[in-house]
């Protein structure tokens, strides 16, 4: 543990405050929930209520090798965001902008194929079943207007 207090840390091209315990610093990374963050904490031997301010420099670079590859670490496959990958078939963890830009692909590609999902994400409708009756009415429908006068 070192003396010296850092306010924001650099982890994996985002910067985390220093005063954030371990296990909820993580989670500012976008494709990092809490349950997952605790679990690469206890992977790598850390105390999860520290401070990450107070981490060293080579602790950071096991959380960066940890969020790249977290199966090498016994991270179990059911906790990662891209299992058997549609293109590849791979099973990989995503995090920050890759997250994204893989989202958006996938959302594109449902769109081009005419899917019911991709047509339900184009007209802004709930996409999972859910019922529209009374609810997703806020910005598309406009509802009965009284006649002035």
């Amino acid at each position: 543990m070192e003396d010296e207090f850092k306010h924001l840390v650099r982890i994996s091209r985002k910067d985390v405050d220093g005063k954030k315990s371990i296990k909820h610093a993580l989670t500012d990374i976008r494709g990092v929930g809490l349950s997952l963050s605790r679990t690469f904490g206890i992977a790598l031997g850390f105390d999860l209520d520290q401070k990450i301010g107070y981490i060293s420099d080579d602790d950071i670079v096991k959380i960066e090798k940890i969020l790249e590859d977290p199966q090498g670490f016994g991270v179990p496959d059911w906790m990662l965001n891209r299992r058997e990958d549609y293109a590849t078939g791979e099973t990989s963890h995503l995090i920050e902008s890759d997250l994204a830009m893989t989202l958006r692909d996938d959302l594109n590609r449902m769109r081009k194929t005419r899917s019911y999902k991709g047509r339900r994400h184009e007209v802004g409708l709930p996409v999972r079943g859910q019922r529209t009756k009374s609810t997703f009415r806020k910005g598309s429908s406009v509802g009965v207007r009284r006649r002035r006068g």
